[in-house]
């Protein structure tokens, strides 16, 4: 079998490029007939490095690991910034995985829109772009003749755009409802389990769950970003961030947990997207579901997604919503998406 291989420039170097780096240093793909190769890793705080014919994942891991940055690494081009290293590397696809930023989508929806002009494919981990500016990348692929991976957008490694865009799409989606924040899942579980809200999330904080300002997380504004993802990509719809009712779980006391469960409900964090006679509609907010319900039992930082068909029912697909691994699979499926095109 003929091995094609991918040369790769990662924009960001954090928990997720080490986890993607980490999968490439210990697995082979060329059963699938790829190889993928780190050409240039580019970070604002670690640094940056360029080798033309690839960079050791195992020295990369080691370098972070021992001294939190790529100083030791030998290459024989070095500090470029990003769009550097996307322009003149020889890198034929860019991975975006830089901080995501739900105003913007700067600065990886820069990043992404230049790699694509160059006439390289571009996956990213990054929900900026996607939910503000999918539309215009997507053009902009197709007319470059490219490709552009966003699964792991939305659950992670859980191949939920994967499920609903192909295997589902010919079953006609009509609501899609999800757990997709685990920070806020975590919290909901153990206050069930009789922590106050302040305790679940410093417990949540602890763990890395939650960010040292959790307000992305618990107010929705995460949810939400996915929540337009998932309305733009798998209902055509063209929603904007501020087209999201949303409510967060700040607001939800032990004794609101507790009359829930008496009833035999149970509180989470919903993103729903739906189609009605007036068009897609989405939102996100605390909802109380029956016991019964397939999102119900989901607990901790899982998610899980269920999507509402026409000829199938109820499809619910349950998975990890974060990690360094997980995140860092989901890059792989975009990549050997990349590689099964160009085989055809």
């Amino acid at each position: 079998m003929n091995v094609n291989t991918y040369r790769l420039a990662l924009i960001g170097f954090g928990n997720v490029g080490q986890g993607l780096t980490q999968i490439i240093r210990d697995l082979d793909f060329s059963e699938y007939g790829a190889k993928f190769q780190v050409v240039a890793v580019c970070d604002l705080l670690k640094g940056s490095v360029y080798h033309p014919d690839g960079l050791d994942p195992a020295e990369l891991l080691e370098a972070i690991a021992l001294k939190g940055s790529l100083e030791s690494i030998h290459a024989p081009y070095r500090d470029w910034d990003a769009i550097r290293t996307i322009t003149d590397t020889n890198a034929d696809v860019v991975v975006e995985m830089s901080y995501t930023d739900l105003k913007t989508g700067e600065p990886a929806f820069t990043h992404i829109r230049t790699a694509l002009r160059h006439g390289k494919h571009a996956i990213m981990t990054n929900k900026g772009p996607v939910a503000l500016h999918y539309a215009e990348l997507k053009t902009l692929a197709n007319q470059q003749g490219v490709e552009l991976g966003v699964e792991g957008t939305v659950m992670s490694g859980t191949p939920s755009l994967r499920l609903g865009t192909e295997l589902l799409s010919a079953a006609r989606i009509t609501k899609i409802q999800g757990i997709v924040n685990g920070t806020t899942n975590y919290i909901l579980t153990r206050m069930e389990q009789g922590n106050t809200y302040e305790s679940a999330l410093s417990e949540a904080q602890s763990k890395g769950y939650a960010e040292a300002d959790p307000t992305g997380d618990v107010e929705g504004h995460d949810a939400v970003g996915k929540v337009v993802i998932l309305a733009n990509l798998l209902m055509g719809a063209s929603l904007r961030i501020n087209d999201v009712d949303r409510t967060g779980i700040t607001g939800l006391t032990v004794q609101d947990i507790e009359t829930a469960r008496v009833a035999g409900e149970r509180w989470k964090l919903i993103g729903t997207v739906e189609k009605t006679s007036a068009g897609v509609r989405a939102s996100v907010q605390p909802t109380r579901l029956p016991i019964s319900h397939p999102l119900a039992g989901v607990a901790g930082a899982t998610n899980a997604i269920t999507y509402t068909t026409q000829l199938l029912g109820e499809v619910t697909l349950v998975g990890p919503g974060a990690g360094r691994i997980e995140t860092g699979y989901a890059l792989i499926g975009d990549l050997l998406a990349i590689h099964r095109k160009k085989q055809k």
